[in-house]
């Protein structure tokens, strides 16, 4: 490990010096891909150099205890010293095997979250609503940005299908264990008996691609226009502004009727084709390697039952670490850091065990 982390250390002192220099600065893309490496590299480089000053006070103190000839109270201040030294190199060796796992490379992206209602009909679509405001509000927490990419409403306001982008640095790493089946146990507003409810709505989280990440090639692309259906004023019944994309290779189809203008729908429809293309390649490498699978929580697949959120016991429970929490309102409203550290830790965990019995 130590090898390792004395090459990151030598690497950040290169860049160092190489994003100084007036040729690089003059390079945008050179320059900017330097400040990423900088960004990335500056945390493991200040904890191994936190490391080197425990080592550093550790070794000076053995040094004067081995020497003797120290006034008592001088000797026990030491003492203690060299047994804090101990804890903190142990601890900082810990924080660094965690900072040298393996980066997931789209932790850093911006994301595109899609909600479908599953089992349960109007039910399923109200809490497909119910769980977009959730995400809304959590990324508006975080500082991220939302955008509504295409839904499919219901007369009573929830929503067969929703498409959404969250932009923000960071948001993949926040929002990537959403991925699966979301399951809810309430009465609903229609049920005179009172009898609770289970339904199921379906989360996808991708992360958002861009050119360089899937290019797509026109003769792979069949657009087609449609006029737009459902609310949004006179314009729907004049002109073709709705967009529909097959990616004729994969089959895969989006469309985009949110916007007035053709050219918008066709650029958020085109942003959603790629991510879903590029999550497709993504799922497919992660298959192959199935070490790094077995040390994830959950393995990500839209079929696997995630959660539970249980409104007459007021409960949400994440099947993958076995945590309730009993704040179902406060989570609705989006504040889901708990759940997601508590996923974040277990999977480092996790992976830390699978790195350690390699």
């Amino acid at each position: 490990m130590f090898e390792k982390l004395i090459e990151v250390e030598k690497r950040f002192d290169e860049i160092n010096g190489l994003v100084c220099l007036p040729e690089v600065v003059a390079d945008l893309e050179q320059y900017t891909k330097l400040m990423k490496e900088i960004k990335q590299l500056t945390p493991v480089v200040e904890k191994f150099r936190e490391y080197k000053k425990a080592e550093q006070t550790n070794r000076e103190s053995r040094d004067m205890l081995s020497e003797g000839g120290l006034d008592p109270d001088f000797a026990e201040m030491v003492r203690e010293e060299l047994e804090q030294s101990r804890d903190d190199m142990e601890r900082i060796s810990q924080e660094l095997k965690i900072l040298l796992l393996p980066r997931d490379p789209n932790d850093d992206k911006s994301v595109i979250i899609e909600i479908r209602g599953g089992a349960g009909g109007e039910e399923s679509a109200l809490f497909a609503g119910v769980l977009f405001r959730m995400y809304s509000m959590y990324a508006e927490a975080k500082g991220f940005k939302t955008e509504v990419l295409s839904a499919n409403e219901t007369g009573l306001g929830g929503y067969k299908e929703i498409v959404f982008s969250v932009d923000g640095d960071g948001a993949y790493s926040r929002f990537k264990f959403e991925s699966g089946v979301h399951r809810v146990q309430r009465v609903p507003e229609t049920e005179s008996q009172g009898r609770i409810h289970t339904s199921t709505v379906t989360v996808a989280v991708l992360p958002e691609a861009e050119e360089v990440d899937f290019e797509l090639s026109e003769k792979d692309l069949q657009i087609d226009t449609f006029r737009s259906s459902g609310a949004g004023g006179q314009h729907i019944n004049k002109t073709s502004s709705a967009i529909r994309i097959t990616h004729i290779p994969t089959g895969t189809v989006v469309e985009c009727q949110d916007e007035r203008s053709q050219h918008k729908n066709k650029e958020k429809a085109l942003k959603v084709l790629r991510s879903r293309l590029y999550d497709a390649e993504k799922a497919k490498h992660d298959a192959e390697i199935a070490g790094e699978r077995r040390s994830q929580v959950g393995t990500g697949d839209r079929s696997e039952r995630i959660r539970t959120y249980n409104y007459p016991q007021g409960r949400v429970s994440d099947h993958r670490i076995g945590l309730t929490l009993y704040k179902l309102e406060q989570i609705l409203n989006g504040d889901l850091d708990e759940l997601i550290d508590a996923l974040i830790t277990a999977d480092t965990a996790e992976k830390l065990k699978a790195s350690s019995e390699e």
